[in-house]
């Protein structure tokens, strides 16, 4: 709110060029969030996802969360307005690979009644096919968007 109420003092004062580097800073912050959130939601993603390969099953409660990450990431990385998405195809892979680590830790802890360490739980699927698969559903879930 601070930049808001300092963003109308550089226009009344008519400092534009201060308002229109404040303006950036803004939109950086907001980018900002939207990445946040798609990494917290990529790594929720890809913890059940992980789950039902090593346990080869799934719950209905997996299937829901599954469905509602690939969705809300999917929400989040649309541009209302302009159109398009914020986070492009490569750097949604990037964020998946970056998130994995921490979703395996938590999978090991969850699968298999937490018996296996991550590495040892990282034996029993391919990591290349968790985040591949992650992506076609974000992907599947913005063409909806579309």
């Amino acid at each position: 709110m601070d930049e808001i109420l300092q963003l109308r003092e550089f226009i009344e004062t008519q400092r534009y060029h201060d308002a229109l580097l404040l303006i950036e800073e803004m939109e950086d912050m907001a980018v900002s969030d939207k990445f946040s959130k798609i990494k917290s939601y990529s790594t929720i993603l890809l913890l059940h996802l992980i789950k039902q390969v090593a346990e080869n099953r799934t719950t209905v409660s997996w299937d829901l969360s599954i469905e509602n990450s690939s969705e809300e990431i999917a929400e989040v990385n649309k541009r209302p307005k302009a159109g398009g998405f914020y986070a492009s195809h490569a750097e949604l892979v990037q964020i998946l690979e970056r998130t994995y680590k921490n979703a395996l830790t938590r999978a090991s802890l969850e699968a298999f009644g937490g018996v296996f360490s991550a590495q040892e739980l990282q034996q029993k699927f391919d990591k290349q096919a968790i985040i591949d698969k992650a992506m076609r559903l974000i992907i599947d879930q913005q063409a909806k968007l579309i």
